[in-house]
């Protein structure tokens, strides 16, 4: 029988347990469809680098309470509502401002050498679409829905939305959806390459804690390293990549886990992963 540890986030807004050394992030405002607020979004850039860091914590697991991933930005709160504090600041100390929030939220979530998934229970929109797509693996419900979101309140897009979209589903694709903000339902989504698997409703939750439990279950190391690999897929040119895939794959190679998992292999058993 798993263990369930609770982690406290400092807010109800969001909720953290780890279970099976998987840390289960959930944004808890279902009554206005988990939109980012002045209190959950630093909660969950804490969250994100408390669970990046704990050793004990091999995969993180995002989602949504209710019916809804992440509505993105609160639409209300920038207009008369709008935070008087901010409002008084210079544009560069807005710019600044903004810039240090994205880095430590998405920007913090892509460096996480770790692996992590999204649970899309619904919609995703705006900034809580880049937080999905900053995720290595999206798992959406079939009732699901993405969205940029961003032209409709007369904005050009923040949180890395532009590059995430870019390079997961090529520039044609991403400037169709930041330009016409339209709904792209879950069927769609997979189709396009912007989420993995589209899982009934009612399966969501017990479906993308099992494939999180089975990557908290395997080699950190290798799979640290696939994440470096897979990174610099995108920034080096081929020989600089393949050089840095050699040097990575000998240093595992002197790992304990590759010894395990090549001995779990001639006994025909599952090998059990240590981390060194």
């Amino acid at each position: 029988m798993s263990t369930e540890t609770r982690i406290d986030t400092g807010t109800d807004e969001l909720l953290c347990v780890v279970r099976d050394r998987v840390a289960i992030i959930t944004l808890n405002r279902p009554e206005v469809r988990n939109a980012l607020s002045d209190t959950l979004t630093p909660a969950l850039r804490s969250m994100i680098k408390t669970c990046g860091e704990d050793p004990n914590i091999h995969a993180l697991l995002i989602t949504g309470a209710g019916s809804a991933f992440c509505a993105g930005g609160n639409v209300k709160g920038m207009g008369a509502h709008r935070d008087q504090n901010k409002v008084a600041m210079s544009f560069d100390e807005k710019v600044a401002d903004l810039q240090e929030r994205q880095r430590l939220l998405t920007g913090a979530l892509v460096s996480v050498r770790k692996p992590t998934i999204a649970a899309l229970p619904g919609p995703a929109v705006g900034a809580g679409l880049a937080i999905a797509m900053a995720c290595d693996i999206r798992i959406a419900a079939q009732s699901a829905f993405v969205a940029t979101g961003y032209l409709r309140v007369g904005l050009s897009g923040d949180y890395g939305i532009a590059w995430l979209l870019t390079r997961l589903i090529g520039t044609a694709r991403a400037r169709e959806l930041m330009f016409t903000a339209e709904r792209v339902d879950a069927a769609r989504a997979e189709t396009i390459g912007l989420v993995n698997r589209v899982v009934p409703d009612d399966r969501l939750q017990d479906e993308a804690f099992a494939l999180a439990r089975s990557l908290a279950e395997g080699p950190t190391l290798a799979l640290r390293y696939m994440k470096d690999n897979l990174d610099e897929a995108l920034a080096f040119d081929f020989p600089t990549a393949r050089d840095h895939e050699a040097e990575r794959l000998v240093r595992l190679t002197t790992t304990s886990d590759h010894r395990e998992a090549v001995q779990a292999f001639i006994d025909k058993r599952k090998p059990v992963f240590r981390g060194k």
